[in-house]
């Protein structure tokens, strides 16, 4: 398995640790990660703080320049408002841990010239998964439902 992915099941379970949702994410830039995070909506109260933003938040204030050198890594597919901060910055790759138990925005992001890549990663499916049976509401109300 990928180094890269790994950290962002880590950050996942980082996330599950403290009650959140399951979901993280890390920005690569140059084969070294600049940016980590997992999704803190419910331990930080915050309507915006999916593994993605949360990630994009660590790794900082930086030039487009790198931004657009970067491979975001993330266990699950990038929903509208993650997808749009992908195109902002000009992410050119995103590798996507799963999509089976959420498809987000793969299509607008292939569309506007993302290159994306779905792994179907066993470990991130069973966690997501597993999560949703147990916290139906929480979910639901992660994706806007």
């Amino acid at each position: 398995m990928d180094s890269f992915l790994i950290a962002a099941i880590e950050e996942a379970r980082q996330g599950m640790k403290e009650g959140g949702i399951p979901i993280g994410s890390v920005i690569v830039y140059r084969g070294k990660i600049i940016g980590r995070g997992h999704n803190r909506r419910i331990q930080r109260k915050s309507p915006i703080l999916h593994g993605e933003m949360d990630a994009f938040e660590d790794a900082g204030r930086l030039p487009s320049s790198v931004y657009s050198e970067c491979t975001l890594y993330t266990t699950l597919s990038p929903c509208a408002m993650c997808s749009g901060a992908i195109l902002l910055y000009k992410i050119p790759k995103v590798v996507v841990g799963e999509n089976v138990t959420f498809m987000g925005e793969e299509a607008l992001l292939t569309a506007r010239g993302v290159n994306v890549t779905i792994l179907q990663d066993k470990t991130c499916i069973e966690m997501m998964h597993d999560f949703i049976l147990k916290n139906p509401e929480l979910w639901n109300e992660d994706i806007g439902v």
